[in-house]
């Protein structure tokens, strides 16, 4: 996942590299052999990938999303970076909004949050003016 400007602009040219390198990849007569259109196949796979991140990045951008849905807690540290993207905030504001470092908040990205406490996440949240609405489903019977 994009989570910046830099790495934007960085994605944006690996993908511009890897559609020469795949218009280019027939040239050399090759492209029949097994093994040359296994290559072909990755090279298009990982465009597609590269592509993916990058629209998904020009929508939180735009203001194309304004809803991010989260089905487990394991998804909140990528839709708490979605949702900063989105709401068109900066590692940089957002670590303003919060009394921090940017650094601080780029390692909080980084690690996916990894560190930060539930008490962290509710600020991020709130600085975000992020609204979490849902429930809670319990799988199996909670013992007695």
């Amino acid at each position: 996942m994009i989570q910046n400007e830099r790495e934007y602009r960085i994605t944006k040219s690996q993908a511009e590299k890897f559609a020469r390198a795949l218009e280019g990849f027939g040239a050399n007569g090759a492209s029949d052999l097994p093994l040359a259109e296994l290559q072909r196949s990755a090279l298009a796979s990982q465009l597609d990938e590269l592509r993916e991140q990058l629209a998904e990045y020009d929508a939180l951008k735009s203001g194309g999303i304004r809803e991010i849905a989260v089905h487990s807690l394991e998804e909140l540290p990528l839709a708490l970076i979605r949702a900063r993207i989105a709401t068109g905030l900066s590692q940089k504001q957002l670590a303003e909004r919060l009394g921090l470092k940017e650094q601080q908040i780029q390692r909080y990205e980084s690690s996916a949050f990894a560190g930060a406490s539930l008490h962290r996440l509710q600020d991020i949240s709130g600085a975000l003016g992020l609204r979490i609405t849902g429930a809670i489903h319990l799988s199996a019977p909670v013992p007695r």
